[in-house]
């Protein structure tokens, strides 16, 4: 299909890909300033230090510090770790419904773990994020019979604090450019089992042959007239 031919069919159907466009783009805004709840971020940071080594005459075991961390990243959302952070608090949900708020990572090579809580409350995500950091440093021994981590970092409760979820202008943006190609797309869906023939080129197309003539079109109250002249003129002759 050329290109004037696309233009064709997107003007063609203009008001087809406005409504899809405003329907789209303004759902989205909607939904964005009014209806999805705004979530908030607090982050922790925690050092783990070298880990020990235990040498005996069988074998020799070493756990890297890589290696340890990949561990207490799952130990972090483990119910021996939010329980108690669940009862510290006295909070009205389950472990598991905590563990889904809740981002443990760690960049290569780097001993350092950021522990991450979004919720719609600021303060409610900082004292989640710094009650965990601190019931996991103090259960680590228990755990895993190691004295090695260190908080770095404690979240603060700011009231400049602002919502990382939803990304308002970046869903509109997105919704705008899914619209124009959904609308777009439609209208050529349609066109394309749009079956009737409406000019001379589909004619050729069709038959494969030229088109050597074609009658004009003209409306029904132009008909109207043209048959409203014969009839009074054949009545003049029959008089």
């Amino acid at each position: 299909m050329e290109i004037y031919e696309l233009l064709n069919i997107i003007k063609k159907r203009i008001v087809l890909i406005i409504c899809i466009f405003i329907f789209i783009v303004s759902g989205t805004t909607v939904a964005n300033f009014f209806l999805l709840p705004e979530i908030y971020e607090a982050k922790s940071q925690i050092l783990v230090n070298q880990a020990p080594r235990e040498i005996d005459f069988v074998t020799t075991y070493v756990e890297t510090d890589i290696q340890l961390i990949e561990t207490y990243n799952e130990i972090i959302k483990s119910p021996a770790i939010l329980d108690k952070v669940v009862e510290k608090l006295k909070l009205n949900v389950e472990s598991e419904e905590l563990a889904e708020k809740i981002t443990v990572s760690n960049n290569d090579r780097s001993k350092v773990v950021t522990i991450k809580v979004e919720d719609p409350s600021p303060q409610r995500a900082v004292n989640l994020v710094n009650t965990i950091a601190e019931v996991f440093k103090n259960e680590t021994p228990t755990l895993m019979k190691l004295d090695n981590v260190n908080i770095l970092a404690k979240a603060k409760f700011t009231e400049s604090m602002k919502p990382v979820k939803p990304k308002k202008l970046l869903n509109i943006a997105i919704s705008i450019v899914v619209s124009i190609f959904i609308g777009a797309g439609l209208a050529l869906l349609i066109e394309h089992f749009d079956s009737r023939v409406k000019n001379e080129d589909q004619v050729e197309k069709i038959v494969n042959a030229p088109v050597i003539g074609y009658v004009s079109p003209f409306s029904t109250r132009n008909r109207k007239k043209s048959y409203g002249r014969r009839k009074r003129v054949a009545k003049k002759k029959s008089e």
